[in-house]
C-alpha cells in the first residue's frame, strides 16, 4: 500500500513539473503580448495592467504586413501538405504494391538521402535555385514557388517511407479480391488504399503543414522581399534589424500564428489518433 502511495506521489510530482516547464513559457509569451512595455522582463506573474497595443500594432502599422505574412505561410504550408500527401501516397503505393525495375534501389536511395542532415544541402540548393532563376525566374531563388519545390523535395523521403509502412500493413488479399473483380491498379489505389489510409494521410498532412509553417532557415534564405516573407521570417524581424528587441509584437504575433495550427490539430484529432495507433488493418 505504501509503495503504491509513493508511486502515485511521484507521478503527480512529475506531472506538475512537466506542466510547469510546458505551460510557463506559454504564459510568459501571453504576459509579454499583453504588456504595455513590450518586454520579456515581468515583475509579477499576475499582470497589473493589460494592453492590446501590441496586437493593434500588428494590424494597423503600415510598416508591418502581418496579414500578408500569415497568408503566405498558410498558402505555402497548405500546398506543401496537400502535394506531399498526393505525391507521397502514390509513391508509397507504387513501392509497396507494384513491380518495376529499380524498385529496391529507389527505396535504398530514399533511405540513404534521409541519413544526412538537411542543413548540408543548403549551399547546393541555393546554387541550384539561383541557376534555375536565370531561365525560369518564377520558380527560382527568391520566389515562393521555388521555396515550395524545395519543401516538397525535402519531405518526400520521410513521407514515402511512413506511408509505405502503412500500405504494407494492408492485407494483400484486398488487392487480389479487387483484381478478381476486374479492378485496375489505379482503381485499387483510389477505392481501397485511399479510404483505408485516411488516418495516416491526415497525420502526414498535419506534420507537413506544421513543419512548413514553422520552418525558418530555408524561408529566410529564399524570401528576401518583405511582402513575400512567411510568418516565421516576418516575426524574426521584430527582434533584429529595424525593430531591434521589440518582444511585445513578437509575442502577440506568435500567439495569433498559433491559432491556425491549433484549429487544424483539433479538427483532425480523430484521424491523428487513429493514424498514430494504426498498426494493422482488418479486412
Amino acid at each position: 500500500m505504501k509503495k503504491w502511495v509513493k508511486e502515485d506521489l511521484w507521478r503527480h510530482i512529475v506531472l506538475l513539473v512537466t506542466c510547469f516547464f510546458v505551460l510557463f513559457p506559454i504564459y510568459l509569451v501571453f504576459l509579454s503580448a499583453l504588456s504595455p512595455t513590450g518586454s520579456l522582463q515581468v515583475t509579477s506573474f499576475i499582470p497589473k495592467t493589460i494592453s492590446f497595443n501590441n496586437f493593434h500594432l500588428l494590424f494597423h502599422s503600415p510598416k508591418i504586413p502581418y496579414l500578408i505574412w500569415m497568408k503566405n505561410s498558410i498558402v505555402i504550408a497548405g500546398l506543401v501538405a496537400v502535394l506531399s500527401v498526393v505525391i507521397g501516397a502514390a509513391s508509397a503505393f507504387s513501392f509497396s504494391r507494384l513491380r518495376f525495375r529499380g524498385k529496391k534501389q529507389g527505396l535504398q536511395l530514399l533511405l540513404l538521402v534521409q541519413m544526412f542532415p538537411a542543413i548540408l544541402s543548403l549551399s547546393a540548393v541555393y546554387v541550384i535555385m539561383e541557376r534555375v532563376y536565370n531561365f525560369a525566374p518564377h520558380i527560382g531563388l527568391g520566389t515562393e514557388p521555388g521555396l515550395l519545390l524545395v519543401y516538397l523535395g525535402g519531405a518526400m523521403g520521410v513521407n514515402i517511407w511512413l506511408l509505405k509502412g502503412f500500405v504494407d500493413s494492408i492485407p494483400i488479399e484486398l488487392d487480389e479480391a479487387a483484381k478478381v473483380d476486374g479492378a485496375s491498379a489505379v482503381q485499387t489505389y483510389w477505392l481501397i488504399f485511399v479510404p483505408l489510409a485516411a488516418p495516416i494521410l491526415a497525420v502526414v498532412s498535419l506534420l507537413s503543414f506544421i513543419g512548413t509553417f514553422n520552418e525558418f532557415i530555408l524561408a529566410r534564405l529564399f524570401l528576401v522581399d518583405q511582402n513575400s516573407r512567411t510568418i516565421a521570417v516576418g516575426l524574426q524581424s521584430f527582434i533584429s534589424g529595424q525593430y531591434a528587441t521589440n518582444w511585445g509584437p513578437f509575442a502577440a504575433g506568435s500567439i495569433i500564428a498559433s491559432i491556425p495550427l491549433v484549429a487544424i490539430f483539433l479538427s483532425l484529432q480523430r484521424y491523428i489518433i487513429s493514424g498514430l495507433t494504426a498498426g494493422s488493418v482488418k479486412g
